[in-house]
């Protein structure tokens, strides 16, 4: 629970700088913030997997990094990107409902 919670943080943070470079340039140089954000929870994702990979396992965990690896990282950053691909076809459905 508390990966999703970090991995939706730094989605919103991605998804929020995207918004404000935006906003501070005048256009629009990121034309679609959720991609934005999902790209830095990606790459965040990549650096905690190489953590959990790289250093040994406390000693009183005999899971592995395999198990830390797909609850930590796999399942948090699987979440959000089928979430962030919903919206994005709700966007598209909605707005050829509209034309």
């Amino acid at each position: 629970m508390g990966a999703l919670i970090f991995y939706t943080g730094i989605y919103f943070l991605g998804y929020y700088a995207a918004h404000l470079l935006n906003q501070a340039t005048g256009r629009a140089l990121v034309s679609n913030r959720r991609i934005a954000g999902l790209v830095l929870v990606l790459t965040v994702s990549v650096a905690h997997a190489y953590k959990i990979i790289s250093t040994p396992p406390p000693h009183d965990h005999g899971d592995g990094a395999n198990y830390a690896l797909g609850l930590y990282v796999i399942l948090p950053v699987t979440i959000i990107s089928i979430a962030v691909f919903f919206f994005n076809r709700q966007d598209g459905q909605d707005d050829n409902d509209q034309s």
